[in-house]
């Protein structure tokens, strides 16, 4: 399973979006992506929201995955912590059990696991914190793919590992020159424009590429792109991104 080169082309691509979160907006958006990434109930979200968008991703044949995150609902997950090895373990192990105890009486199989916010900034960036959140995953589901930022930490820790992996790109997020996400606080961290979403996305599945806010053209592998379900034109740009694809022959589809 660990050897996916032949769903890597570019005319096929998962389009995930972050689901679960308190926005009720999951029925319009689903019809549009292949993978919803759901909050396990610590920066966002409870068993109810994680009941309800499982419904509603097996209605839509969507595949379905955890999204951990830090213990931070006041911050939505998306302040930086200082955690250890072990409590980040905990931290994860909490989060993907409360899903599973949900998910497995629906039979719904969990397809991958994909950090949320700081957290998973803070994985990108550390080698061990990467790397205790593969293992910690692997323990439980050696077979489920691990949604990271391409060419981050959490990637080569999947690919060291031998965990199946998907590389992460951002429709509508801009990059620093080291292929980092700007952080949301700076200016002009959000695209916030849906035609320069949908051309952004392009480029990444099409030429593996993007513009970054220091104006240069770096190369990020995209096996799966991230839509975000909070953002207030959320619906219309998830449409938008999905028909520019499809308009280009690009098939949306999640990895099997």
């Amino acid at each position: 399973m660990n050897n996916i080169n032949s769903y890597k082309h570019n005319l096929q691509v998962d389009l995930n979006c972050d689901m679960g979160e308190g926005m009720d907006n999951e029925s319009e958006i689903m019809p549009f992506i292949s993978s919803a990434n759901i909050a396990c109930g610590f920066h966002a979200g409870n068993e109810y929201t994680i009941k309800k968008t499982i419904e509603i991703a097996l209605e839509h044949g969507v595949a379905i995955g955890a999204h951990p995150g830090y213990d931070d609902p006041e911050n939505f997950g998306r302040i930086s912590q200082i955690i250890s090895v072990l409590d980040l373990a905990e931290l994860i192990n909490e989060q993907i059990y409360l899903f599973e105890k949900i998910a497995e009486p629906m039979g719904a199989n969990i397809h991958h696991v994909k950090l949320h916010g700081a957290l998973y900034n803070d994985c990108a960036k550390d080698p061990t914190l990467s790397k205790i959140f593969v293992q910690t995953v692997q323990a439980i589901y050696p077979d489920v793919y691990i949604y990271g930022l391409s060419e981050s930490n959490t990637i080569q820790q999947a690919i060291i590992l031998g965990q199946p992996y998907m590389q992460e790109v951002f429709a509508d997020r801009t990059y620093q020159k080291d292929g980092s996400l700007t952080p949301r606080h700076m200016h002009g961290a959000l695209i916030d424009g849906i035609d320069n979403a949908c051309a952004q996305a392009l480029e990444l599945v099409l030429h593996k590429k993007v513009r970054t806010m220091q104006d240069q053209i770096i190369k990020l592998p995209a096996d799966t792109i991230c839509i975000h379900g909070d953002g207030y034109h959320a619906i219309p740009m998830a449409k938008a991104i999905c028909t520019t694809l499809k308009e280009k022959g690009i098939e949306i589809k999640y990895p099997q």
